[in-house]
Parts: structure tokens; C-alpha cells; sequence
């Protein structure tokens, strides 16, 4: 019989199984595992499909701007024109107005002002406010005209001869009934005569006077309507340069 070498062989298993559970059993080491070298590089990972490739980044080591460098001057602009000299005259007192500065405006700025405003208002409107106003006639001028339209009105003519022919027929009716008929026409047509030449007088007179009165009527008339379309054209140009000068804060009056 082989007992002997069987117990042995049971006896080996034992002791190897012993010492697999003792190696099972030990506590792990507490000393950390090498990790792997940080200088080592790491795998390059695929960069998604989709995602948009990183911004460059400037380099660190890029140079900085040179504290002294000098900045381009920015562009001046261009120097004003100089102002035109002011006018010797003011344009407000040439029309009869007065302007007052609203914001304290220099006497000279105000003469421009007032020149500018002159000149913009009489190119708009066509008024020349330096036209003569139309003048008043005088008594002589009235007188005058009053003479001339005497002489120069219709006389009546034939007043004599018709005061002779009516004055004969009615002297020769009288004479007639008297027993001398041209007796009585002679001293008709006399008495015709002069009371003819006398109604002639007194109508050509008459004649005279009425053409006179109209002559005078018509002159001062012919004055009044000049004088208001004069004042009429005054009156929109001194509305003009108000409102010129009002726009340029000044008060006109």
C-alpha cells in the first residue's frame, strides 16, 4: 500500500493552500504607487468634429509697446475765417427801427446782424427801402395845376351870336305890334347880344372853376395813393427784417 506518499501529498496541498490565504490576508503597502513621470506626454486626445478650433492665444513672451513711443497728433481743424469788418452804418436806424441784443451780442456783431438781415429781406421781397417816399403837393403845386386845368378847360362859343339872332326875333315881334318892326329887331338883337355874350361868360367861368377844383381833387388824390402803396411796401420789408433779427435774438421795435 502507498499511504505514506498519499498523506504526503495531502500534507504538501495543505501547507501550499496556507500560505496562498496568509499572502491573501497581509495589509496593502502604504507607500503610494510610482505615478506615471509628469514631464511625460500625455496622449493627444481627437479633437470632437464639431468644435471650433481654439483662439490664438498672443505669445507670453511677446515684446510690450515702448513707453516711449510717440502718438500721432490728432488733425487740428482749420483755423476760422477771420470776420468781415463791420458795417459803418446801422442798418435798423436807416428804416426808421431800433434793435436791441437779447444775449448781449457785441456792438459790431450786431451791426452785421442787422446789415445781413437788410440785404436777406430786400433780395426776398424786391423792396428797395432806400426809394424816396412820395411827397405831399404844396398849396403852389395845387394852385399851379389849377391854373393850367382852367386854361385848358372847354369854352362855349357862339353865345353872343345866339343871344343876337333870339334877341332880333323877339325885338321884331315887339316892333311889330309898335308899327316898326325893324326898329324892334335892331334893338332885340343888341339886347340879345349882350345878354348872350353874358350867359357865355358866366358858363365859360363856371367851366374854369370846375376844372380847376378837379385838377386840385385829382393831385392831392394821385399823392394819397402813392403814399399808401409806399407805406404798404415799408411795412412788409420792416416785418421782414423783424423777423430776421427776432431768429438772431434781437428785440426790434
Amino acid at each position: 500500500m502507498n499511504y505514506p506518499r498519499h498523506q504526503a501529498l495531502i500534507v504538501i496541498s495543505l501547507l501550499l493552500l496556507f500560505s496562498v490565504s496568509c499572502k491573501k490576508s497581509e495589509p496593502a503597502s502604504t507607500e503610494p504607487a510610482a505615478s506615471p513621470a509628469t514631464n511625460a506626454p500625455a496622449a493627444a486626445q481627437p479633437a470632437p468634429a464639431n468644435q471650433p478650433a481654439p483662439a490664438a492665444q498672443p505669445a507670453a513672451n511677446a515684446p510690450a509697446p515702448a513707453a516711449n513711443t510717440p502718438v500721432a497728433a490728432a488733425p487740428q481743424p482749420a483755423p476760422a475765417a477771420p470776420l468781415p469788418p463791420p458795417p459803418s452804418f446801422s442798418a435798423a436806424k436807416k428804416i426808421g427801427m431800433f434793435a436791441y441784443p437779447k444775449k448781449n451780442q457785441s456792438s459790431d456783431q450786431q451791426l452785421r446782424d442787422e446789415f445781413d438781415c437788410y440785404n436777406s429781406v430786400q433780395q426776398q421781397t424786391g423792396i428797395n427801402p432806400e426809394a424816396a417816399a412820395p411827397i405831399a403837393p404844396t398849396a403852389e403845386d395845387i394852385q399851379a395845376a389849377q391854373q393850367q386845368a382852367a386854361a385848358n378847360a372847354p369854352q362855349a362859343q357862339g353865345g353872343r351870336v345866339r343871344g343876337a339872332a333870339r334877341g332880333a326875333a323877339g325885338g321884331a315881334v315887339i316892333g311889330a305890334i309898335a308899327g316898326d318892326a325893324g326898329k324892334g329887331a335892331g334893338i332885340g338883337a343888341v339886347a340879345g347880344t349882350m345878354r348872350g355874350g353874358m350867359r357865355q361868360r358866366q358858363t365859360n367861368a363856371a367851366m374854369k372853376d370846375q376844372a380847376a377844383q378837379s385838377a386840385g381833387s385829382q393831385l392831392q388824390q394821385q399823392y394819397n395813393q402813392d403814399k399808401a402803396a409806399y407805406d404798404k411796401k415799408m411795412g412788409t420789408f420792416k416785418r421782414g427784417f423783424s423777423a430776421c433779427m427776432d431768429a438772431r435774438s434781437y428785440s426790434v421795435k
